[in-house]
């Protein structure tokens, strides 16, 4: 007999709200719906309402995570719109705190991971040394989450040789920790164990489902936007595509490790070999009428924003596709067939970023079926509407 089991929109396992519709056949995972929509916030339409260098800001706030890259996929089309280019130097130090971000990012994905699998063990050891790496973030930008180092046209802050010192001596320290983990993920019996076989999604589904990042290279798909569309200085920086033939979770963590090691590599690259000069060019403050597609190696995979200029100080179109939003269909994929006690495990191989991947407000009319976009100020009107009609007095007590 088969059941219909909602997880979410609020559930404890989530973090952000969602809604996964299984059906299943006693244990076993027979169909999965993902129903989104719960965390609209309209970024994509009030990036129409504010200026180039405005919406910085705002698409650094996409994400928290992997806020580096969605400003940096952000700029880089600004750039190519406004037809400059930032100085060496500058580009060194974008893209050194663009893999410092993806240190972060992973570190992070192996505590969730070890957590999801009940390796607590695991998850103190990675997030205890995330946080070396955002304290050299915050060493360079001042901030430990939202660095703000881009600008149009470079980055806002420059390094100094004691300050590289530093940086050097942390990776040092996380390349020798993150030696030990590799162990670990790939020889630990009770956490290989609970790994391995979960969430199978053989090459050629991750082909046909569009899958990307760790995702897809856990698949034995040799697929990096670093590599394949190099993107400012990743064209003159040595490294590898890191892959895995199993195809399940233990593949994703062990890509995630190797990755690691290559983001060490990358790093010390970048920073034994940073061009001297200027870290910023000035920027126009209007782009000619023009559209651009801009990609990005996020951590979590390929990151596209779609970029229009009518040739005013503020863009006609934003348009945002996550990570996360490519990795649904495969992750649906790797639900099925499987059992309960994986949803966790599965779900969160992909890293997901609810937020990252739903930015816009759409209300529709449940009656009628008519749909319409909202921009913020009609939405707090809507809101502001709504609470003053609600029955409540001022000082009324909360029933709960």
């Amino acid at each position: 007999m088969k059941f219909n089991i909602p997880i979410g929109p609020q559930h404890p396992a989530l973090k952000e709200p969602i809604s996964l519709r299984m059906t299943v056949e006693g244990e076993v995972i027979r169909d999965v719906d993902i129903r989104l929509g719960y965390n609209h916030r309209g970024l994509e339409k009030l990036a129409e309402e504010r200026s180039w260098i405005q919406n910085i800001y705002l698409t650094e706030r996409i994400c928290g995570i992997c806020s580096h890259s969605h400003a940096t996929c952000y700029v880089q089309g600004v750039e190519k719109l406004m037809e400059i280019e930032p100085p060496k130097r500058g580009a060194y130090i974008r893209y050194l705190v663009a893999e410092l971000e993806r240190i972060h990012s992973h570190l992070l994905w192996l505590g969730v991971a070890g957590h999801e699998a009940g390796f607590d063990s695991f998850f103190m050891y990675t997030w205890r040394d995330r946080e070396v790496v955002m304290d050299l973030l915050e060493m360079i930008s001042g901030n430990r989450v939202h660095y703000a180092m881009n600008t149009i046209g470079g980055v806002r802050r420059d390094l100094d040789e004691a300050l590289v010192k530093k940086i050097l001596d942390g990776i040092q320290i996380l390349r020798t920790r993150s030696e030990f983990y590799f162990k670990i993920g790939a020889n630990e019996p009770t956490f290989v164990g609970r790994l391995a076989g979960v969430g199978y999604l053989s090459k050629q589904q991750a082909i046909d489902l569009c899958a990307v990042g760790p995702t897809a290279r856990a698949s034995g798909i040799t697929a990096d936007v670093r590599k394949d569309d190099p993107h400012a200085v990743y064209d003159e920086v040595p490294f590898d595509v890191c892959t895995a033939d199993s195809c399940d979770v233990l593949g994703r963590t062990v890509v995630r490790i190797k990755e690691l090691m290559e983001s060490y590599k990358i790093c010390e690259f970048l920073l034994k070999n940073l061009p001297a000069g200027e870290i910023a060019v000035k920027a126009p403050k209007r782009a000619k009428p023009n559209e651009v597609v801009s990609r990005y190696e996020a951590p979590r995979g390929e990151n596209i924003h779609y970029i229009k200029s009518n040739g005013t100080e503020k863009p006609e179109r934003l348009k945002v596709r996550a990570p996360t939003l490519a990795n649904y269909p495969a992750t649906i994929q790797m639900l099925k067939n499987g059992f309960i006690a994986d949803i966790p495990l599965i779900f969160a191989a992909i890293d997901p970023c609810i937020c990252c991947a739903e930015r816009t407000v759409e209300l529709v009319n449940a009656r009628t079926g008519e749909d319409r976009v909202l921009r913020f100020s009609q939405l707090r009107a809507l809101a502001a509407e709504r609470y003053k009609n609600l029955p409540m007095q001022r000082n009324a007590v909360w029933p709960f």
